[in-house]
């Protein structure tokens, strides 16, 4: 095993990832900008390394500052995280041609899965069921109508190399579809540095459910079930959980078989997430695959019993899974609730420094942060702050569960969006489970009608 791995991120990540390297006799470097020389992580670690001013770009994105960081340390493996550097193949590459373990999947993994058409081009060779759209990038107006009248309108323009919501435009007419392309095309440039676009058929009332994913290097892959993470706004996430509500059985073995397919194609390594879009009559469709650690992993690991970290971290080691997929069970429901340093309606930034800081507690409850009493929030960094999880039998108590959770927590100084999840969890379609992905924007727009 590892004696010592880098952290190449900040925040309840990196303290999570320090957390299980401490569990696992591990010991752990954090790096950190100017900005986070108080943060949590930085306490944390058994060495701490600043890498640069608080801008991301000059600190967390500076390959050179971080490799530097690992030679003086004497690291031996790279863990980084998600967001940042966690799906850039370069630095992938860079990581292991100094002589380091990366702890993640393979640069050509994540070059395949990272470009949207590529990723389409192995899911259609594996079987597994894709959007109607262009099989590939399409630059000309004319294949553009014929893909979209094929498809149906409304379509949905995408950039190849795009996330977060970035370089992606609904079509509803042939007029509208040569500006689309060109504004998509723009905006995907000045983003990603690609402008490649195709066409999906654009799915009108669909959920996100994505299916974990976990793979060593003996050619063993195993899915970890599906989460339903369709409480979005702006197409970021707001509250996950797990299982589905929606997914029964027959559906949960059809789309969990699909993401171990779409993680074979590829010869996966590590931890994984199969994005999937599905229609109300529970047809679903690949989008894309994150090739990283997710966000709202802990729920998975609620359900699952499976300590997704501490499995990066063995297989990056060239262990095998202990378990087989006929061993992984299913317990319970969990949910995630995402704290943000935000206007809970609004949604304007909240740093600043919190006075007093309060985690909830009780059976199944965890939370996930990098906060404390005293801690200054710099402005330079994502809004979330924490995350809430709780497990239980059945998942109206987990939901009963949460909402304690939520009325204990207590972060004073800051505002938080707490007060948008106490409403969330109390509202009766999100409680029936009968919602989709836009539930959350129309909900929001009747609150402030």
């Amino acid at each position: 095993m590892f004696n010592k791995i880098l952290i190449a991120n900040r925040g309840e990540i990196a303290v999570r990832i320090i957390r299980a390297c401490k569990e696992m006799g591990i010991a752990s470097v954090a790096v950190y900008s100017e900005a986070d020389r108080e943060a949590m992580h930085t306490r944390l670690a058994d060495q701490a390394v600043c890498i640069g001013p608080a801008p991301s770009n000059l600190s967390y994105l500076n390959i050179p500052a971080i490799m530097a960081a690992a030679e003086i340390t004497d690291a031996e493996a790279i863990h980084p995280g998600y967001g940042f550097l966690a799906e850039n193949a370069e630095f992938a590459d860079i990581v292991q041609t100094s002589g380091y373990t990366w702890i993640g999947p393979s640069p050509e993994s994540m070059r395949i899965m990272g470009d949207k058409v590529s990723a389409k081009n192995k899911m259609r060779e594996a079987g597994v069921p894709l959007v109607p759209g262009s099989d590939g990038a399409v630059t000309d107006l004319e294949d553009a109508k014929r893909i979209a009248h094929k498809a149906g309108y409304p379509v949905i323009i995408k950039a190849s190399a795009g996330g977060g919501g970035r370089g992606m435009k609904v079509v509803h007419s042939d007029p509208a579809l040569a500006s689309a392309i060109s504004m998509c095309q723009s905006e995907a440039a000045a983003a990603f540095g690609n402008d490649m676009v195709f066409i999906e058929k654009f799915l009108e009332e669909p959920r996100h459910i994505e299916v974990q994913v976990l793979g060593d290097t003996h050619g063993n892959i195993v899915h970890l079930f599906e989460r339903e993470c369709s409480m979005q706004r702006k197409n970021q996430k707001v509250l996950e959980e797990a299982p589905s509500p929606f997914v029964d059985e027959k559906t949960r073995k059809a789309i969990c078989d699909a993401g171990v397919a779409a993680a074979a194609a590829v010869n996966y390594v590590g931890a994984g997430t199969i994005e999937f879009l599905m229609n109300p009559d529970k047809s679903f469709y690949f989008i894309e695959m994150n090739t990283r650690i997710q966000v709202e992993h802990p729920v998975t690991e609620w359900i699952s019993g499976v300590d997704l970290i501490e499995w990066q971290i063995r297989v990056a080691n060239g262990e095998k899974l202990a378990f087989k997929q006929s061993d992984i069970k299913m317990k319970g429901h969990a949910i995630e609730c995402r704290i943000n340093a935000e206007h809970p309606f609004k949604f304007t930034p909240s740093p600043g420094t919190i006075s007093l800081y309060h985690a909830p507690g009780g059976r199944s409850v965890r939370m996930d942060s990098a906060i404390y009493s005293g801690y200054s929030i710099p402005p330079f960094y994502d809004s979330m702050i924490g995350k809430v999880i709780t497990h239980a039998r059945d998942r109206q108590k987990c939901i009963r569960r949460m909402q304690r959770a939520i009325d204990e927590l207590a972060i004073i100084g800051i505002t938080t969006n707490q007060e948008l999840h106490r409403r969330l969890l109390a509202n009766a379609a999100f409680q029936s489970g009968d919602f989709n992905i836009h539930f959350l924007e129309r909900w929001l727009k009747e609150m402030n009608a």
